[in-house]
């Protein structure tokens, strides 16, 4: 009799996902997890076979490098596998400490502040720095996480055309005489076209209309710049943004994500950042995994060299296939393809050939530009760059 209660109760939760999944499927957007197996590396097991992983963020392989898995088993033995509450209770350990002066004095930044992911780090920001009347100004291809912390700001905001100068420049002349709080909140790297914003352009912008500049650079801190700085660093502006954020699991290759700026901003948001107070604190496995890549990014700048020269050969080697890749100037290499299905197709059949490189369709990008999203890494050898654009031009033309 509990049992058929319980599935009474369950049934119109299920009518409800039954339907929303039937209309995902119907417009093509249904999404499902694949299982990978073996340790994180450029090849992987993934749906039972062996493949070439072109699909990660741990673009310089340092998610298995034996110093990073050694501090985080070190911490495990040492401080335990949780911190054991959240920052404002039981849980702001020395560790955590070390990580946020280590990464404020890699960016050049007074302060820093650790946050569970990026999602996190960006919902908590944006909310402690605008609200009711003030205006976030962000580009059309923004990552979810700045819009949501939009949304959660209560914000006005205002979107300019992706990468365009001068709407963002008529936007800010426009909303400046009328605005408490302005902020313009930008990535470095777009995570789906793999192109840097023009920073050195739009952030004297921002100076000249009193607006706050929030980076968020996930895809850039590590992968590039001399000294793995991002996208502000090849751009010529590391000394001219207000607000880093950054994550831990993706060029770090641990997990974890920051905000850097003054001490007053992390004061502020220990204080009001909602997504930092009420969230356990990063495990001291991942913040020793963090703090042992920081040190190997400075200290192995050849991964940094070597990803940023197989994403040159990969989009080379694809434009010599008449398979075009732009805007894309970063380890981010896409192919659009258009038609969800058309896409999806290629995906798994290059599976099947031993290629894992993810289909992307909405609402991850524009609807009608499903893609490719190629990420190569530092440790693929030239011969597997090449055969990957060999077989990504084959099956994008097959599909023709």
């Amino acid at each position: 009799m509990a049992e058929a209660a319980v599935r009474a109760l369950a049934s119109p939760i299920d009518a409800i996902a039954d339907q929303e999944l039937d209309d995902l499927r119907a417009r093509g957007t249904y999404r499902s997890m694949r299982i990978l197996e073996g340790l994180q590396a450029a090849r992987m097991r993934v749906d039972g076979r062996d493949v070439l992983l072109f699909a990660s963020s741990n673009y310089l392989d340092l998610a298995s490098h034996p110093e990073v898995i050694e501090a985080s088993c070190r911490a495990a033995r040492e401080l335990g596998c949780a911190s054991g509450g959240s920052r404002l209770i039981s849980g702001n350990l020395a560790v955590h400490e070390a990580l946020e002066h280590e990464l404020a004095e890699f960016l050049g930044m007074p302060a820093c502040l650790a946050f569970n992911t990026g999602y996190m780090a960006n919902v908590g920001v944006i909310p402690a720095l605008t609200g009711d009347g003030d205006l976030v100004i962000s580009d059309a291809l923004s990552h979810a996480s700045i819009i949501d912390g939009c949304r959660l700001s209560r914000a006005d905001v205002r979107v300019f055309p992706h990468g365009d100068v001068d709407a963002l420049e008529s936007l800010l002349r426009s909303e400046a005489p009328k605005r408490r709080r302005m902020l313009l909140a930008i990535d470095g790297v777009y995570s789906m076209d793999g192109d840097v914003a023009p920073l050195r352009e739009m952030i004297p912008l921002a100076r000249r209309w009193g607006a706050m500049v929030l980076l968020d650079d996930a895809h850039g801190i590590g992968s590039l710049g001399r000294r793995g700085l991002g996208a502000a660093e090849i751009e010529g502006v590391e000394t001219e943004v207000d607000i880093w954020m950054g994550t831990l699991g993706k060029a770090l290759g641990s997990f974890g994500a920051f905000v850097a700026g003054s001490q007053r901003l992390r004061e502020l948001l220990i204080n009001t950042a909602r997504s930092f107070i009420f969230s356990c604190a990063l495990a001291p496995p991942q913040v020793e995994a963090a703090r042992a890549a920081l040190r190997l990014i400075g200290s192995e700048p050849w991964r940094r060299e070597r990803l940023q020269a197989n994403a040159a050969r990969l989009r080379a080697q694809l434009s010599e296939r008449g398979i075009e890749t732009a805007p894309s100037t970063t380890q981010i290499v896409p192919v659009v393809v258009g038609e969800n299905a058309r896409t999806m197709a290629i995906c798994e059949r290059l599976l099947e050939a031993g290629f894992y490189a993810q289909g992307i369709r909405h609402p991850s990008v524009p609807e009608g530009t499903a893609r490719l999203r190629l990420t190569p890494m530092a440790s693929h050898q030239t011969d597997e760059i090449d055969a990957l654009a060999a077989a990504v031009a084959d099956e994008v033309q097959r599909s023709a």
